[in-house]
């Protein structure tokens, strides 16, 4: 997507969405008339289990809901917000979006998204909603409306290498749970191993998990405000000087973000903090070549961990009562008990709903024999919001901070200055208050 589409499609959309959610609808009321609804959805276009998973739930919402016709679209993660704004453009509406929580206030703000809380009858939302996780129902809220219901998402995850770890005297069961102790481990590993220490997996174009280690060392991205740009503040430098730090002592691979999943799969990284995602491709690496354990997001000594989440929401984009109806259905099918079972069991991400975590109906089996996952569940009562950035140059101004944040962590310059620069720079591209 290039930037003069990303423009010219937000001002085309502004002058006539900006009072939809003042006007909002109730959804129609239960039917069994025939219904034809779009699902956007970017793990219809992944290959292999993600795509297969999702085709899996849609067939069974199908065939128990047979008067709607689901028409899956499947659009890249790195596309779907051009494809939806195109389709907007042209007069074909989504009736479901499932979109990146990134890119949540532009959603709000430009594409004419109504606040889920304001066309589903609260009986029903609150029916639906009862058991879920309520840090999760918070990710794809602004201020007090909830306008996207989170669907895949993950936390911070420390996969190790529980051989390696043996290899240079270190306890497997008892994995570092601060970054100095992340240090000191991945400093041992080197030494005695010759492989590579550690890769925080902070460095991608997607910030959250940046986001995560910025609030647990007590700062931001962003001011609660959201009007001020707070990356280049002393404690946001302080994580990235850890970072440097890391770096420095040889702690820290000398690899990018591209080549560090590889490396940890290949045997010859000792620690990578990462989505939980990868938990089947590393699973399927290490088979019967070394021990893979995981541990919850490293803290900043006494500082408590504040792990943020990745993923995406479900949208209902529709203004059609009918569709709107046969839409919240879809999404209930998608975020129920067994959705979220076959989510994490075939995808690798959280379920929304713990109560179905130790369900021999549901994912008791599965969690059982996949206990990696735990670090991971346990993290969700530590859950953050990956906070969006406000404005039409919000991924312009990610970019800058994640730019910055490689730049200090692998560079030479002095990284308070870095971070300070990059802050001043992007804080220019913010709406005027």
């Amino acid at each position: 997507m290039t930037q003069p589409l990303f423009r010219r499609t937000a001002l085309a959309l502004g002058a006539s969405t900006l009072g939809t959610t003042a006007m909002a609808q109730r959804i129609a009321p239960p039917s069994t008339a025939p219904v034809s609804i779009s699902y956007y959805n970017y793990n219809l276009a992944s290959a292999g289990i993600g795509a297969e998973a999702t085709k899996e739930l849609i067939a069974e919402f199908t065939a128990a809901n047979p008067h709607v016709k689901v028409e899956g679209v499947p659009v890249s993660s790195g596309q779907i917000i051009a494809r939806v704004q195109a389709d907007l453009v042209a007069g074909r509406t989504p009736d479901v979006a499932q979109l990146i929580f990134s890119d949540l206030d532009f959603i709000v703000r430009n594409l004419g998204v109504k606040p889920m809380t304001d066309i589903i009858p609260p009986e029903e939302w609150s029916a639906h909603t009862a058991g879920m996780v309520p840090a999760g129902l918070k990710l794809g809220a602004i201020g007090d409306k909830v306008y996207g219901l989170a669907y895949v998402f993950s936390t911070p995850v420390l996969f190790y290498n529980a051989t390696l770890f043996r290899q240079a005297g270190l306890d497997p069961e008892a994995p570092p749970r601060t970054w100095a102790e992340v240090k000191d481990a991945a400093l041992k590993l080197r030494a005695a191993t010759g492989k590579s220490g550690v890769y925080p997996g902070v460095y991608s174009e997607f910030d959250w998990l940046l986001q995560g280690l910025f609030l647990s060392n007590g700062g931001r991205s962003i001011s609660e405000d959201r009007r001020r740009l707070t990356f280049g503040e002393p404690e946001a430098v302080g994580a990235v000087e850890m970072l440097r730090d890391l770096m420095k002592s040889g702690a820290h691979a000398n690899i990018r973000e591209a080549e560090s999943g590889d490396a940890f799969m290949s045997g010859n990284l000792g620690m990578i903090l990462t989505t939980s995602v990868y938990q089947r491709a590393f699973l399927n690496a290490s088979k019967d070549r070394f021990d893979l354990r995981a541990a919850k997001m490293p803290s900043f000594g006494d500082k408590p961990a504040r792990p943020t989440n990745s993923g995406s929401a479900l949208f209902i984009m529709s203004k059609d009562p009918a569709k709107q109806r046969a839409a919240w259905e879809l999404v209930k099918y998608m975020t129920s008990k067994r959705g979220y079972t076959v989510i994490t069991s075939k995808i690798g991400y959280l379920p929304l709903r713990l109560d179905i975590v130790d369900d021999p109906q549901h994912l008791g089996p599965w969690v059982r024999e996949n206990p990696l996952v735990r670090p991971n569940l346990e993290q969700l009562t530590q859950l953050n919001q990956w906070v969006a950035f406000p404005g039409a140059n919000y991924r312009q101004i990610s970019r800058i901070q994640v730019a910055a944040v490689n730049e200090a962590a692998f560079g030479e310059g002095d990284v308070g200055k870095v971070m300070r620069e990059a802050q001043e720079r992007a804080q220019a591209l913010m709406p005027r208050a």
